[in-house]
């Protein structure tokens, strides 16, 4: 099993949009995300803890695999 990336808030932000979500709102050091009726809050945290970052993929109804696809790609376009 792959293991999960480090992220910061704004790290995963961009993940996320790139998925499809939208900002909705920002609140502080916390942004509300929405895709539907897949509602999340990110904290926009230096470090995103495992814990965190997976109750965020929970609510976003995205797998850890998802996730390092969109990571990927993510990465090929800033060396491509």
């Amino acid at each position: 099993m792959a293991k999960l990336p480090v992220l910061s808030g704004e790290e995963l932000v961009k993940l996320l949009k790139k998925a499809g979500f939208k900002v909705v709102r920002q609140r502080g050091s916390h942004m509300s995300l929405q895709k539907g009726r897949c509602k999340t809050v990110v904290p926009l945290h230096e470090e995103l803890a495992k814990g965190t970052l997976m109750d965020i993929l929970k609510q976003c109804n995205l797998s850890k695999e998802d996730l390092l696809e969109l990571n990927i790609g993510e990465e090929t376009q800033q060396y491509g």
